[in-house]
């Protein structure tokens, strides 16, 4: 049996410690910095919390981190130098000097280490996963009605950086520029920002992150040849759009819709993917053990992790730049 902890348990970590009773793992107990709302959450839900975390730490075998994010490497410093497997939630560091340190640490241990990039278990998304997609143009919209919770980071680090892990995951090839422009309006980092992202095999992103909208949307939309797939995260949804060429002797269906190319004559055909719903943070923890428990790579590691999180740091610069120069 996987022994595993809780570091955190606010609003996001309240909703581990529901989804951890589902899976494998052995849930130890908790610890949070407030000991109202430590006390709130153990009566609540009658597990043992912990009145500092290196206790909880030395009783675990895996630990899961869902502080803030300000926290985060102190958190997980000490949960790897105790040689105990790490999950924590996005950015897993506030800075790449941070994300460098720890980086290395992993490397250098035998030791399990995911990074909570949820929409990798988005049914939407895992529609495409395994599709061997050559997007030419990629737009993402993430717009998030305000709250002021994570509010501590940019946006690019509060909502964009999901995005931002997808597309490097839909782009394999190196990063070759980065424009972006953001705006503080209601706090003191960019509440809202956007981004052109220009590969080096030639695909172009553009992105959009807000946590000041009227209305939530999180959608990525891509297109490549002969093809447009649109991914509605908020919904669930996958919708893809493709040209079909016509084969020799084929008749035309008169309820089919057909246009003229320069390659000749095509079909358009609309498939909406059947998804299976499901829980994607219990999905990501089950994930977890998994990879502890068959010695297996996790699926988010920490290479992907400091890889969004350096565009996401090239994409604040920029931002901060153009800002100056305003």
């Amino acid at each position: 049996m996987i022994k595993i902890g809780l570091l955190g348990v606010g609003h996001l970590g309240k909703i581990h410690l529901k989804c951890l009773q589902n899976t494998p793992f052995e849930f130890v107990g908790f610890y949070d910095p407030i000991p109202e709302t430590a006390h709130k959450v153990s009566e609540e839900f009658g597990f043992k919390f912990y009145e500092n975390p290196d206790e909880l730490i030395v009783a675990c075998d895996a630990i899961d981190i869902v502080s803030t994010t300000n926290t985060h490497f102190e958190l997980c410093h000490k949960v790897l130098s105790a040689g105990k497997h790490v999950f924590v939630e996005k950015p897993f560091v506030k800075d790449l000097e941070e994300a460098k340190i720890l980086t290395d640490m992993v490397n250098n241990s035998q030791l399990k280490f995911q990074i909570g990039h949820v929409e990798r278990y988005n049914p939407a998304y895992k529609q495409v996963a395994d599709l061997k997609l050559q997007p030419k143009f990629i737009e993402g919209h993430r717009l998030a009605q305000f709250n002021p919770r994570g509010n501590d980071v940019s946006v690019v680090l509060d909502l964009m950086i999901h995005d931002l892990d997808l597309i490097l995951q839909l782009n394999q090839s190196p990063v070759k520029t980065i424009q972006a422009n953001g705006v503080s309006v209601v706090s003191d980092t960019p509440d809202i920002c956007n981004a052109r992202i220009e590969f080096e095999s030639g695909s172009v992103v553009n992105l959009t992150a807000s946590r000041i909208s009227l209305k939530n949307m999180r959608k990525l939309r891509i297109f490549q040849q002969d093809a447009y797939i649109s991914l509605d995260f908020l919904n669930k949804e996958t919708q893809i759009i493709k040209l079909e060429e016509l084969s020799d002797g084929s008749v035309k269906d008169e309820n089919g819709i057909y246009i003229e190319t320069n390659q000749g004559p095509k079909r358009i055909v609309i498939e909406q993917a059947d998804v299976t719903p499901n829980n994607a943070i219990e999905d990501e923890l089950n994930d977890f053990y998994q990879s502890i428990h068959t010695n297996t790579p996790t699926k988010v590691n920490i290479q992907d992790g400091y890889r969004s999180l350096k565009v996401a740091y090239d994409i604040m610069r920029c931002v901060e730049q153009n800002a100056q120069a305003n």
